[in-house]
């Protein structure tokens, strides 16, 4: 698998120049041990890659691995400090990381790598590595068994579908869990983020603007990532938080609006839901609220191909707060998403020192998030 991208949306080309340029550039490190996040800048990776580079897990090319470790021999950095607080009395030295999605499909998605990059900043200055972890239901490879890693923390990211089996063995394991955006799990460190609280704020941003005629896109709401309409039944048997949550504050707001789930948190699964949502034949929103970025990019594709312009035809939010590429909307005068920004590298900060502070036998402290709506060129009223 290639390397994962990261937030500055920076090419393989530009990755590969910031290697290129910080190797020719002399690196002094006189009287201090390097450190992982030192390998990072040298290498030109995010220290997330880095990371996993130097583990030698997780998705990470040959090419960018080679680069990390040829930083790492150049530096003189030669793994984790056994000395670092919070990895004393025999420990591993490796905080585990649970990913909610199949690897191949969750590094597809920026927000996860930005978390990623988050815990990677965190652990890395204290000393620890990171191992990316199957859940019991996943045989991917590319990740070691929950049931036997070697790792003294783990942190579960989007822990949406998979989260009980995954809980059960790390119990059985003693070992210390912090869980992003779940729901509350008995002897976790939450770290939480507003997801209905925002996904309402959007609604009403909407409601504002003078729509009544709504749809949400939504993220899966299970491990099948079937697509289709949303209906009582469907959102009932639905175990997926954050779609959950997202899905529960747009219907503060509007009620009835109709729900269309996707397969994942793609642009071509955003696409795929506009299609739908804009054929010749049917009813066609005023606005669609995304339940991610990605997916809302999707949905503006679809409704350009459908002759339709944004937001003079049809509305569109997004949520994330990622960096969308122009070349995206080169067909409209389109600059910025309309998207609620959320913190995702802090998200992932506040998720390594919780678990690092368990190691240290400290007290960890719990966050929760906010995030901001953004307006941008994707919204505005509705066509009289």
């Amino acid at each position: 698998m290639d390397e994962p991208a990261t937030g500055s949306g920076a090419s393989r080309a530009g990755v590969a120049r910031a290697g290129a340029d910080a190797a020719a550039r002399p690196v002094s490190v006189r009287g201090s041990r390097p450190t992982l996040a030192a390998v990072a800048r040298a290498a030109g990776v995010a220290p997330s890659t880095a990371s996993l580079a130097f583990s030698g897990s997780g998705p990470v090319s040959e090419e960018a691995r080679a680069r990390v470790l040829a930083a790492a021999a150049e530096l003189g950095y030669g793994g984790p400090d056994p000395r670092a607080r919070s990895l004393r009395r025999g420990r591993s030295g490796v905080i585990g990381v649970v990913m909610d999605e199949r690897l191949s499909d969750a590094f597809r998605d920026p927000v996860n790598v930005l978390t990623l990059d988050g815990i990677a900043e965190v652990a890395g200055a204290a000393g620890a590595s990171l191992l990316l972890v199957r859940s019991p239901l996943d045989d991917e490879r590319g990740a070691v068994p929950l049931v036997d890693a070697p790792m003294d923390a783990v942190v579960l990211v989007g822990c949406n579908v998979r989260i009980d089996p995954a809980v059960a063995v790390l119990r059985r394991r003693q070992i210390p869990v912090v869980a992003i955006e779940a729901d509350d799990i008995e002897g976790a460190v939450p770290i939480q983020l507003d997801n209905r609280e925002a996904s309402r704020r959007a609604a009403a941003f909407l409601r504002d603007l003078g729509h009544e005629a709504v749809t949400i896109v939504s993220l899966p709401l299970d491990r099948s990532h079937r697509r289709g309409p949303i209906d009582t039944a469907r959102e009932t048997e639905g175990i997926a938080f954050t779609s959950l949550e997202r899905l529960r504050g747009v219907r503060g707001v509007y009620p009835d609006a109709v729900a269309i789930e996707t397969g994942g948190s793609s642009v071509e699964e955003g696409r795929i839901a506009g299609t739908a949502l804009f054929a010749p034949d049917g009813p066609r929103p005023t606005a669609v609220i995304a339940q991610s970025d990605v997916l809302a990019v999707g949905v503006i594709s679809a409704a350009l191909d459908a002759g339709l312009r944004v937001p003079e035809d049809v509305s569109v939010v997004g949520f994330d707060g990622i960096t969308v590429d122009d070349s995206l909307f080169h067909r409209t005068r389109i600059r910025q998403l309309t998207t609620l920004v959320q913190p995702f590298v802090q998200k992932g900060q506040a998720a390594a020192r919780a678990a690092l502070a368990m190691l240290e036998g400290a007290a960890p402290q719990p966050a929760a998030f906010r995030s901001e709506l953004r307006i941008g060129d994707t919204t505005g009223p509705p066509r009289a």
